[in-house]
């Protein structure tokens, strides 16, 4: 049984927001204490930096951040030194593409993505493409709004050498096909980037079976603290990268005319890092473990059908994502800037997204200039759902009234 009550015990910010109906986790996830407590923990007892000192506090802090380490690497099910720590999956995306892709893109070369991502998936490689004189292709999306595998063959060509995709669209909570989408690429010798900061909350990836070369996300999404994030890359692919950043801690020898590097993933790691928050990252895939990746998508979905059974009824709403493999919910309320709808979501202490969600090319595919977006997790129980549905309900009325309806 999920017993929603005794989880939100688990959120402090519950105990200051009593009324609190959070439907935006899709951005960010709310924080467990057991989480703040690891991050606190670190601060008040050995609170010094790691890998540097030679006494026991240092030792004892190096030891934490390395069993963190440990933890992301079982977590994916990959090795310790194919996990680097980056700050969000914002920059683990741009590492990519300023190390692989600066080092490996040529003139005439092809990278394939696509409207349905984010824009850290594929803005890097924009940019990229327009240095090297490269070329950055979209896969068209079918009338649903989705990826096939079909469509993705459609802008394969021989010149295409990276494609970098989304495993879940943060906007429609679509799959996108991309254990297939992978295969094809590596007969054809080509690199597969995949943004998973919307898969890690709510399924569990094993990178060696998915065969990804790069995969990113961040910690916030999935109840850890934000400002960490995590770059895994294949060793085989980082044994040939040069670092990005060069500084402290992450170098051997230095002399005035040559740097000897430290070993993979720490050369990749330069000065002090988020001790803290990788070690309540840490604690986060903890948590998410022990309650169980199938517990969470049962919950999370049946809340989804459960509030969708409602929202179907209700004239004046237009819903733009169809049978979602995530529980979101993108709609607007016809006529009505999302911004504007937001507000009276806000008055009910209802936060959910309103915008374009860092999408604008799906915002743009679908014609309108925002939705708003709501999101479950497993803090949300029914007594969310019916507040979201009656908030929807009142605000429909509300703008009929103001629009003189």
């Amino acid at each position: 049984m999920f017993d929603v009550k005794e989880i939100r015990k688990l959120f402090p910010i519950y105990l200051h927001n009593e009324n609190l109906t959070y439907l935006d986790t899709c951005a960010t996830s709310l924080k467990p204490l057991r989480v703040l407590n690891k991050m606190e923990e670190y601060y008040r007892e050995y609170g010094v930096n790691i890998h540097r000192g030679v006494y026991k506090l240092s030792y004892d802090a190096t030891l934490k951040y390395d069993e963190a380490r440990e933890k992301v690497a079982s977590f994916l099910n990959c090795k310790f030194d194919e996990v680097i720590f980056v700050r969000n999956a914002s920059e683990a995306l741009n590492y990519c593409c300023l190390t692989y892709g600066e080092q490996y893109l040529n003139s005439g070369d092809e990278v394939i993505t696509s409207e349905l991502d984010h824009h850290s998936c594929f803005l890097p490689w924009l940019k990229l493409c327009e240095r090297k004189n490269a070329f950055l292709k979209y896969i068209p999306l079918n009338s649903d709004g989705r990826i096939t595998v079909e469509s993705f063959l459609a802008v394969l060509t021989e010149r295409t050498k990276v494609v970098a995709l989304n495993m879940y669209s943060n906007v429609m909570g679509y799959r996108s096909p991309i254990e297939e989408i992978i295969k094809i690429c590596h007969e054809r010798g080509i690199i597969c980037i995949v943004d998973a900061a919307q898969a890690v909350p709510h399924e569990r990836i094993d990178v060696k079976a998915l065969d990804c070369d790069f995969l990113c996300f961040s910690g916030h999404k999935m109840m850890g603290p934000t400002g960490i994030g995590v770059l895994y890359a294949k060793k085989s692919i980082l044994k040939k990268l040069q670092p990005l950043f060069y500084g402290g801690d992450m170098n051997n020898e230095v002399t005035k005319d040559s740097v000897e590097l430290k070993e993979i993933p720490f050369c990749f790691e330069t000065g002090t890092p988020a001790i803290s928050e990788v070690i309540g990252l840490g604690e986060a895939i903890d948590m998410i473990l022990e309650i169980g990746y199938d517990n969470i998508h049962n919950h999370t979905m049946e809340l989804y059908n459960y509030t969708m059974d409602r929202l179907k009824n209700i004239e004046g709403i237009t819903i733009y994502n169809k049978n979602p493999e995530l529980p979101i919910i993108s709609f607007n309320i016809d006529g009505v800037h999302p911004h504007d709808a937001a507000t009276i979501f806000d008055e009910n202490n209802i936060c959910l997204r309103a915008g374009h969600h860092c999408a604008q090319l799906l915002t743009k595919w679908l014609n309108v200039i925002g939705t708003l977006r709501g999101s479950f997790y497993i803090y949300n129980d029914f007594n969310d759902c019916d507040k979201f549905v009656n908030t929807v309900k009142n605000c429909v009325e509300f703008f009929k009234k103001i629009n003189g309806e």
